[in-house]
């Protein structure tokens, strides 16, 4: 159960970087206002502090206003919980799946008490320049908690596809 339980220091520290850097934006950083880091001559880091009462890229804005609780958070806590007793429960995960999962956990959880305990939405700070890819000049303004669900989504993605490799094949 250790072995279980020891991930959730990640989670408790996606969780504090989080909370504190939007604290920090939000007690210093006027809202609609830039503040550009000129790296190389570009214009590549920005800190914008915007708020978000939808999802990723602003998805469901447009939504009735008594719908987005049940999606954007009932929904999602849900999943987060379904995810700790999946995560308990089972011996199937590896321990670099577990820290992955403790990971994306973390900033699930920053992004979900934003939506609870603040009323203007999802504090989104970070905007980095995208030069054009996919259609973006800019990617879309994000945080920490954004960060730590898609990089620990990548982790976990590796090591899943790792297992499956070193998974030998039953000859019939």
């Amino acid at each position: 159960m250790k072995n279980k339980l020891l991930p959730f220091i990640l989670t408790a520290l996606t969780l504090a970087a989080d909370q504190i850097s939007k604290a920090i934006i939000v007690t210093n950083w006027p809202r609609d206002n830039t503040f550009i880091a000129d790296i190389f001559g570009n214009e590549v880091l920005e800190i914008y502090h915007v708020r978000n009462t939808a999802i990723a890229f602003s998805l469901g804005h447009n939504l009735p206003d008594w719908i987005k609780p049940v999606l954007f958070v009932v929904l999602p806590a849900a999943v987060l919980v379904l995810l700790v007793a999946y995560y308990l429960k089972s011996n199937e995960f590896t321990k670099p799946q577990r820290w992955a999962l403790a990971g994306i956990l973390g900033g699930g959880l920053g992004n979900l008490l934003d939506r609870v305990f603040r009323p203007a939405g999802v504090v989104d700070f970070i905007s980095v320049k995208f030069y054009g890819f996919l259609g973006f000049d800019r990617w879309p303004t994000f945080n920490l908690a954004d960060s730590f669900v898609i990089l620990f989504g990548i982790f976990l993605l590796i090591t899943v596809f790792k297992a499956d490799v070193k998974k030998p094949e039953l000859s019939a």
